[in-house]
């Protein structure tokens, strides 16, 4: 049963969070249309398509980025508050527990777990398809391709394309299936084309060779025929950071497609799998160490506090991202790297809390 304490901690935690990552989160959008203005007019982008179907579905990518550091700043803000007010001396005065105090940081370290955990999990995935198909539309440049595509789609069953574009369009297609390490059958075509409607490819002045035990062959020759070439070319123009549109099921069937065909960035994708679960921890610990560090009352008041956060804060994102570089180029096992951070500051986190006055 939360307690008036609990309650007003609470409240008082999510005034803050709330505000300064949406006035936080304002700013960078406000950079992001400045940079892709252009883009957006040069492609004539709809208002309405920018508004909801890009940066509506960006938000939810700016909060879980940010969400972890905004914790701390917030927790260090209102806790700095209190403490300038003598509100927490008074409650230890009063013979109030340090450990229960701190009950309601751990009960929003909770909370905003859960909440990340649910965007990684649900709500980017779904969200981030929409901005990733708005930015191949009207950001990315077009005239992007590949060329000489091999691919094991299936097992036993390779896909070579001479040429694919961005707007999923090739040409010089050749496909084979392969039964015992022998060659069943060769389809050949001109051009192919992703039919996004039906998600079927359709291929244009087509071949097909089935070769029979008897060691002849069935040729058919046509012009239009559809088929379901287990080959999507969204995912094949993806980039690192449109991987936050895969859901958990879809993010572990995309590794196993590109261990299948020998990727080299496995190491990426099992970083990103296995960020997704440690990103949530992140949470209690930073609350923990908000607390602890702004709980005691300093001569330099509020700016004190406030100007260590933004150090911690600092120091956290850059450790971070050197564990994560190790991570996605396999220097490191990812599972092992995405949790090193949140060891360390953990550590230091009780540092802090033993050398707490109390």
């Amino acid at each position: 049963m939360l307690k008036i304490l609990d309650k007003y901690i609470i409240k008082k935690f999510f005034t803050t969070f709330v505000l300064t990552l949406s006035l936080f989160s304002i700013i960078i959008i406000i950079f992001d249309i400045s940079e892709k203005l252009d883009d957006f007019i040069e492609n004539n982008a709809k208002a309405y398509d920018i508004i909801f179907h890009y940066y509506l579905n960006f938000i939810p990518t700016l909060l879980n980025m940010f969400s972890p550091i905004f914790i701390f700043i917030s927790v260090i803000y209102f806790t700095s508050r209190m403490a300038s007010r003598s509100e927490v001396t008074a409650m230890l005065a009063s013979g109030m527990n340090y450990n229960r105090i701190l009950r309601p940081y751990f009960i929003i370290a909770g909370f905003m777990a859960i909440f990340s955990y649910l965007l990684n999990s649900y709500i980017i995935p779904h969200a981030d398809k929409g901005r990733v198909k708005f930015e191949n539309e009207y950001v990315r440049n077009k005239d992007h391709h590949r060329k000489n595509v091999h691919r094991e789609i299936e097992e036993g069953v390779f896909l070579y394309i001479n040429h694919l574009s961005l707007d999923s369009t090739g040409s010089g297609v050749v496909l084979e299936k392969f039964e015992n390490n022998k060659l069943q059958s060769k389809l050949y075509a001109n051009s192919i084309k992703w039919n996004y409607e039906k998600e079927t490819w359709t291929l244009r002045n087509y071949m097909t060779r089935e070769f029979l035990p008897t060691g002849n062959e069935i040729v058919i020759k046509g012009k239009t025929m559809d088929t379901l070439i287990q080959f999507n070319p969204e995912n094949f123009f993806l980039r690192n950071e449109d991987v936050n549109s895969f859901s958990k099921s879809e993010l572990n069937e995309y590794i196993q497609d590109e261990r299948r065909r020998g990727a080299d960035n496995i190491d990426f994708l099992l970083t990103e799998k296995n960020r997704r679960i440690s990103v949530p921890f992140a949470s209690f610990i930073l609350c923990f160490i908000g607390f602890c560090v702004s709980a005691r009352k300093s001569r330099g008041g509020i700016g004190v506090h406030i100007g260590l956060g933004l150090l911690i804060s600092i120091a956290y994102l850059f450790v971070y991202q050197v564990f994560v570089t190790y991570g996605n180029s396999g220097i490191i096992a990812p599972h092992i790297t995405v949790w090193i951070t949140n060891l360390i500051f953990a550590a230091i986190g009780y540092f802090i809390y033993i050398r707490a006055p109390k």
